[in-house]
């Protein structure tokens, strides 16, 4: 699972670290470097997909160019970016740190240089600290800016096997379609898997109201999440229908007796999203379809989906997590993140700008929250973990996070303490 994430001249972040916890919430004000910080992870997972580095950054075919594209990737319209992330290996006496720096010219995005380090923690003899082990399993050369190849040096436990690689595209990437050494191998796989596992959820309930074909996997935008469950195997669907039904109930004023999916057409390889609702003491059921269903209720639901259906490891992240939900129901939403995340072991990297949902996290979750904010000298991105304002124990004394964060109260110590 991935710990941190270190960013180096990417977009508006001179040199920024986000720590990554099973549920991390990061806040901030508009243009702070929220979104800018979540690209990154965007930025990678693309990548481990097989990816060249200019297509992350400008799409490819169907696939979207990321905000700001090449242009305005690297901070102050500069030439390179570094981004540095640590994964723990499954064992959880290893980690793995990766850092790749690229440069931008001639109008695509080149390597300039990659590494994969892994760490190996074992107890020393008479003593409790855990001291690591180091290897670089692979490291690049230095190259000049117009070379057209990247020699990688593979662990050999001398200088490294050189083996020549493009730099259009990671060299992690390249590594993980060849045949290696069984240390070099796992660390690649390992990385590549926690790449692969980051999720960005956008839900946009306006694609989620059509019908979607049969699918395994949920779109980021869920536009196939009727798709999605219907596909499920029967006891498997059975289990997410009450999952859904059972925190669906929870969120409107009304009364939702039961959320589903329904394969639909000649050939069953559509599905629609229904709920059922039964208002007041009468015994009526009225079933609705997607298209009649609040935006907020298939924002949550969507979330909820993919919570249940990403595989255990994964990184689920998504912008702006409460929007459209009602301020009282926040709290809910904040339960289903925890519980559900905790017992599947999937990750939840979320943004919020909502008060309301900070209040309800309360003290216990003040660890686990970072602010995003700007240098008010520089103007540039900095990341910093709310547990480490100074002024933190006597803002607190005077209300929740949520209140501090409406007042503004946050970005001012944080001000004061730059």
């Amino acid at each position: 699972m991935i710990t941190e994430l270190r960013l180096i001249h990417w977009k508006s972040f001179d040199d920024a670290t986000l720590y990554v916890d099973r549920v991390t919430v990061l806040i901030g004000t508009n243009a702070s470097g929220k979104s800018n910080a979540l690209d990154a992870l965007l930025f990678l997972k693309r990548i481990s997909d097989g990816l060249s580095l200019t297509g992350a950054l400008q799409g490819e075919q169907s696939l979207p160019a990321m905000r700001g594209g090449l242009e305005w990737v690297c901070l102050n319209k500069g030439r390179t970016f570094t981004l540095e992330v640590r994964v723990e290996g499954e064992d959880r006496r290893t980690e793995y740190v990766y850092r790749l720096r690229c440069i931008v010219q001639d109008n695509r995005c080149d390597l300039a240089s990659e590494s994969l380090q892994r760490l190996r923690y074992r107890t020393v003899k008479r003593s409790r600290e855990a001291k690591p082990y180091s290897i670089f399993l692979f490291q690049t050369d230095p190259c000049a800016d117009d070379a057209a190849s990247i020699a990688a040096r593979l662990y050999n436990e001398k200088r490294g096997t050189p083996r020549p690689s493009l730099r259009s595209v990671s060299v992690l990437r390249q590594l993980s379609q060849q045949q290696m050494r069984k240390e070099i191998e796992a660390g690649v796989q390992e990385v590549v898997r926690a790449f692969q596992g980051i999720f960005v959820l956008d839900p946009i309930p306006a694609h989620m109201r059509q019908y979607s074909p049969m699918s395994d996997e949920l779109e980021p935008d869920a536009s196939n999440i009727a798709g999605v469950i219907a596909a499920l195997a029967p006891e498997r669907q059975q289990r997410l229908e009450a999952l859904l039904s059972t925190y669906g109930s929870r969120l409107p004023e009304r009364d939702i007796r039961r959320i589903y999916a329904e394969s639909v057409g000649k050939f069953q390889t559509d599905a629609m999203l229904y709920c059922d609702e039964q208002w007041g003491a009468g015994d009526e059921v009225t079933s609705v379809d997607a298209r009649g269903m609040s935006d907020g209720t298939l924002r949550f639901l969507a979330i909820l989906t993919a919570l249940q259906t990403r595989p255990e490891g994964s990184l689920l992240v998504v912008e702006e997590v409460d929007n459209g939900l009602h301020p009282s129901r926040v709290g809910l939403l904040l339960e289903m993140l925890t519980k559900i995340g905790e017992a599947r072991g999937v990750d939840v990297l979320v943004t919020t700008h909502n008060p309301a949902f900070l209040d309800a996290a309360g003290p216990e979750m003040v660890p686990f929250i970072t602010v995003s904010h700007r240098d008010p000298k520089t103007g540039h991105s900095r990341l910093t973990l709310l547990e480490e304002i100074a002024q933190l124990p006597k803002l607190l004394a005077s209300g929740p996070v949520g209140t501090l964060s409406s007042a503004g109260r946050i970005e001012k110590a944080l001000a004061v303490q730059e």
